[in-house]
């Protein structure tokens, strides 16, 4: 058993009093939008050396205790960890027990398949495919980005289904958890290609890439890379789709095609005007605040 103690504080003391927690005793604390599920609510984007300057204006500091301890245990916590933040005395707060779940059971729970279009789904390997005739991408959460589930990964998604035909090859820059130079591979490709920064998203690639019986080479985007494809899909972050525009845009054959996701709707106009140079890119689709931005290479003239 654990106690969850809920903690009002505002942004300016937020993070304070979440690090004194931690360096009072507390197994773990998370900082969350006190607004959330109201017309309040704030959502928070932010990239690598780019984080949001403040937390929410009111945040809830949720901190996780060892029920065996004690209730004083944690109430003497709360006191020390609320004076080093700054507090006269401790903030309101509820405490509820936790009690002992099976916790991958519960994870498990939250991720069911999902349809992309009618002929592709991602489905879990603890679940039955919905539609045995479709394409069925066999992927679960792990430590590598991208399960179908977020808006920019479906954006791509959606696009690789019309787009692509058999023998085209592929790159994904930016690969993550491989899925989409699987479906990629799925729908048609034959030579596939996945690029990613982080060593764990080279080894979660390649790892679902032969769960789902898909032929796709991985690297790390250290290695040098020479070759242009196709079809080019990177779904990052906006400030490196500006920064890696030569270098990706380079990537793309005459007569081939790019995607571009990972990118707010606010942040279309910059994303375009950094590749200008390289590539014309347009807004191909929008999906709950994000785009895809899409763009071809003139075929080679004879």
């Amino acid at each position: 058993m654990w106690i969850s103690v809920t903690l009002q504080a505002d942004a300016d003391k937020a993070e304070a009093l979440s690090d004194a927690l931690m360096e009072a005793g507390a197994l773990s604390v998370s900082i969350e939008d006190a607004d959330a599920g109201t017309e309040a609510e704030t959502p928070q984007f932010g990239e690598p050396g780019h984080l949001p300057t403040a937390l929410w204006d009111h945040s809830r500091v949720i901190a996780l205790f060892d029920a065996a301890a004690g209730e004083e245990a944690f109430r003497t916590i709360l006191l020390e960890a609320a004076r080093a933040a700054g507090f006269d005395e401790v903030p309101p707060f509820s405490s509820e027990a936790v009690a002992e779940q099976n916790w991958v059971q519960l994870t498990q729970s939250q991720f069911d398949p999902i349809r992309i279009t009618e002929r592709l789904w991602i489905v879990p390997s603890w679940h039955e495919a919905p539609d045995p005739d479709a394409i069925n991408i066999e992927l679960d959460p792990g430590m590598a980005f991208g399960t179908g589930s977020h808006p920019t990964t479906r954006l791509c998604l959606e696009w690789l289904c019309e787009v692509v035909e058999p023998g085209l090859s592929v790159l994904d820059y930016g690969c993550g958890s491989g899925i989409l130079g699987i479906a990629a591979g799925l729908l048609g490709a034959s030579d596939i290609l996945g690029v990613d920064i982080d060593d764990k998203a080279v080894e979660a690639a390649r790892d679902n890439a032969a769960r789902n019986r898909v032929t796709m080479r991985v690297q790390h985007s250290a290695e040098p890379l020479a070759e242009t494809f196709d079809l080019v899909v990177a779904n990052i972050l906006t400030n490196p789709l500006c920064v890696l525009a030569p270098a990706i845009a380079a990537r793309v054959a005459p007569a081939g095609r790019i995607a571009l996701s990972g990118v707010l709707e606010s942040q279309a106009g910059q994303v375009i005007e950094a590749w200008a140079p390289h590539l014309s890119l347009r807004v191909g689709a929008t999906s709950e605040g994000w785009v895809r931005l899409e763009g071809e290479r003139r075929a080679a003239v004879r």
